[in-house]
């Protein structure tokens, strides 16, 4: 659900592969993989990781610029997928894409190391604040 499964579907030994940069440069059979596949493998992890597999499961999950490396397709299919894989699960969600976190259901803006603003998408643009005017700045380039 995370992505992985089209990352490991190349790897030369499936999920037997050993990853990372040091075990492909020292002549074992590891390869290094791309920013976006690196970031496919770690959300993947941290969704199985909080799956009820006949355990609590992680009841937090804490995501900082989880599709910072992704493509724009890559991305949309993850954000399609999300609210199904954080169900019944606590989110934190740190990103500077607002597309990305005008989904959550409550947003945190943080200056100087405090939170200077909270509420909903719709609150803080009818607030007119911060998050509103950084919001607009993003939205102008796609307008």
């Amino acid at each position: 659900r995370g992505g992985a499964d089209e990352v490991i579907a190349r790897l030369p030994d499936g999920y037997e592969t050993m990853l990372g940069r040091r075990f492909s440069q020292i002549g074992h059979d590891g390869v290094d993989l791309s920013g976006g596949e690196w970031q496919k493998v770690a959300l993947s992890r941290a969704f199985f990781r909080s799956l009820d597999n006949g355990t609590a499961g992680a009841q937090l999950l804490i995501l900082d610029e989880p599709t910072a490396a992704l493509d724009a397709r890559a991305e949309h299919e993850l954000y399609e997928r999300f609210r199904e894989l954080t169900r019944d699960k606590a989110t934190l969600l740190i990103s500077h894409r607002f597309s990305t976190v005008r989904m959550a259901d409550v947003i945190a803006v943080m200056e100087d190391g405090r939170i200077t603003e909270l509420g909903s998408h719709a609150e803080l643009i009818a607030k007119g604040g911060t998050y509103a005017r950084l919001y607009a700045m993003q939205a102008e380039r796609y307008a």
